[in-house]
């Protein structure tokens, strides 16, 4: 071994440094995740060597915010997922499943600036001009203001930026970028944190908004060490089958906006295209007096998107009754069937359980609990509900209907697509009453709201 080298293991989830070999990770508890790498160690004051100017702290009233702070990439979807638009000297994290259309949602983001007349670098580590080109040409016209690099080395890359000093870099993918200076393979823990500070330094040294695409793992994390996450300001994955047509841009960090807002796209022959209204394309082609579907209103951000949910019960041929759910938490449709026994009686014991979220989509909120149960009921006793009728509501253990935030945004959503009826909580009713021409009906526990079925 090389003459001041070290070898360092590094969990490959989690990223925690060890100096021995272990089996599970103290820090994420993981099993076999440490990797074996070599090291050279930092040289004095390095860290500091590229700063000329010394720093002096400065108060918040002698921060100048009379310019503009974000820039819009004029992708309505993105532009709201982001808070608004893109804040200068950012750094954001776009992941998602191999095929699913991050570089190119990307690329049509590098079309929309260029003809802004910003200044845009496009970087890729895993294709060549040719191959780029071919995927532009499927998008759009591009103008001189788009500049492509196909190049891997961050030394090489570093020096192209600080030259350049473009307004906008895409790197593509942070996977594929070696630092010299490191001997371990490309895509190691060492390599992808040290390429993230690499750029992260940039981003905020030069003022240049860096967007950089990370590989996921087989859990659909994205691949490398957890710090990675820890060290841009915005998170975005890519959310849905990519078999199918539409997508979901789920924002999970933003140090700059909501951590909770979507934007929906459609994969078509020309790129991503922007769904305007999410809730007319969930429900499009649903079931009429069909038992165990029924319509619910979840609440991403500041957007309320309705979306069916359907339920299949029947009796199970074996001793042990199955569960099963796509889109809802597994544990939590078993906590409400639990629920349904002890509160309402229902003999569910002895039936299979199957629970599905139409459209691909995945929902956590606990507004869209009494929906849950009244699918399952509908499909139980083979009795549809009115298709023009709207659920929400939190179900609690007791059996009682819990108030949900925003109900008044999802009841104008419901009056909006045609909805007559609406079922919510007794205690979100007095608050709306008089404001709405749809009629509204509040229930306080879950045998109330058995009776719509």
């Amino acid at each position: 071994m090389a003459k001041g080298k070290k070898i360092v293991f590094y969990c490959q989830n989690c990223g925690y440094e060890s100096s021995k070999w272990m089996g599970q990770c103290p820090g994420c508890r993981e099993w076999n995740s440490f990797v074996e790498e070599t090291v050279s160690p930092q040289k004095s004051g390095s860290l500091y060597a590229s700063r000329k100017e010394k720093q002096t702290p400065v108060s918040l009233s002698g921060i100048d915010m009379d310019k503009e702070e974000r820039m819009l990439t004029h992708i309505g979807e993105l532009d709201r997922v982001l808070g608004g638009g893109i804040v200068p000297g950012s750094l954001v994290l776009v992941g998602g499943d191999p095929g699913i259309g991050k570089s190119t949602l990307l690329l049509q983001v590098c079309r929309k600036l260029s003809k802004d007349q910003r200044s845009v670098l496009y970087i890729s580590g895993e294709e060549s001009l040719r191959q780029i080109k071919m995927r532009a040409k499927r998008i759009g016209e591009f103008n001189e203001n788009l500049k492509l690099l196909c190049e891997t080395n961050l030394g090489t890359i570093k020096a192209v930026i600080e030259e350049m000093r473009p307004d906008v870099v895409m790197i593509d993918s942070i996977q594929t970028m070696y630092d010299e200076e490191i001997s371990s393979a490309p895509g190691s823990v060492s390599q992808v944190r040290e390429s993230t500070n690499v750029l992260m330094q940039l981003a905020k040294g030069l003022g240049v908004m860096i967007f950089i695409v990370g590989h996921v793992t087989k859990d659909g994390n994205v691949a490398g060490p957890r710090v990675l996450e820890h060290m841009v300001d915005t998170v975005l994955y890519f959310e849905g089958d990519r078999h199918a047509s539409y997508r979901l841009l789920r924002g999970v960090k933003n140090r700059f906006g909501s951590t909770n807002e979507i934007g929906v796209f459609e994969m078509q022959d020309k790129g991503l295209e922007e769904v305007k209204n999410p809730s007319q394309v969930m429900l499009s082609g649903r079931p009429l007096d069909a038992s165990g579907s029924v319509v619910v209103c979840s609440v991403e951000g500041t957007r309320p998107i309705l979306i069916e949910i359907q339920a299949l019960v029947t009796q199970t041929n074996f001793g042990l009754p199955r569960r099963t759910s796509v889109g809802i938490d597994y544990n939590r449709v078993n906590l409400l069937m639990a629920i349904l026994e002890k509160r309402a009686g229902l003999q569910l014991g002895n039936c299979d359980a199957y629970v599905n979220l139409a459209g691909g989509m995945k929902l956590g909120e606990p507004a869209i609990d009494l929906g849950i149960v009244l699918s399952i009921v509908s499909s139980y006793k083979n009795r549809a509900v009115d298709p023009n009728t709207l659920i929400f509501g939190e179900v609690g253990l007791s059996g009682e209907v819990r108030g949900v935030s925003m109900a008044e945004q999802r009841v104008k959503e419901a009056e909006k697509m045609g909805f007559t009826t609406c079922i919510l909580p007794q205690t979100n009713l007095e608050a709306l009453k008089g404001k709405f021409k749809i009629h509204l009906a509040g229930v306080s526990n879950i045998r109330e709201s058995m009776n719509y079925v």
